[in-house]
């Protein structure tokens, strides 16, 4: 029986590496698009209506979007269970637990599970908030993201 690619902690560590490769990326494109926000209103607006008919008119009306949207899901998708199952691997790998009781982990590591979680949540809230306008404080304005981001910011906690 042959053995996928998947199967392995290689492949596993791969896909992670991937998947991270393809958030960071969207990370650093959507910074650099939320600082337009600093060119005022009229910029900002003009880029995020950019974001909807960006590929037009070979891709309708925000397919392009949601096509992004798309792979970041299979992307957060893919670098979570990838995380979950070399996780699994490596406590079966040793049941037994370490006789020194001296962390052989760096606080990044310890840490990185929890970072994720909170990274996800506020994932969901930054989408509920800016993107459907579900949880937006003062009333989501459609077609106004300038406004929406100004009022988010403008609460207690923003």
């Amino acid at each position: 029986m042959t053995r996928t690619l998947w199967d392995s902690s290689v492949g596993k560590k791969t896909v992670m590496a991937v998947s991270g490769l393809i958030m960071l990326l969207y990370l650093v494109v959507h910074m650099i698009g939320n600082l337009k926000i600093f060119f005022g209103s009229g910029e900002f607006n003009h880029y995020a209506h950019w974001l909807r008919t960006v590929g037009e008119p070979f891709m309708h009306y925000e397919w392009t979007l949601w096509l992004i949207r798309v792979v970041l899901v299979v992307a957060v998708v893919a670098h979570a269970t990838s995380a979950y199952q070399l996780s699994r691997r490596d406590i079966k790998a040793r049941p037994a637990k370490y006789v020194h009781k001296k962390a052989r982990s760096s606080y990044a590591t310890r840490t990185m599970r929890w970072g994720g979680i909170i990274l996800a949540l506020f994932i969901v809230w930054h989408v509920l908030d800016l993107t459907t306008g579900t949880v937006h404080p003062g009333g989501f304005q459609s077609g106004h993201p300038y406004q929406n981001v100004i009022d988010t910011f403008s609460t207690w906690y923003g």
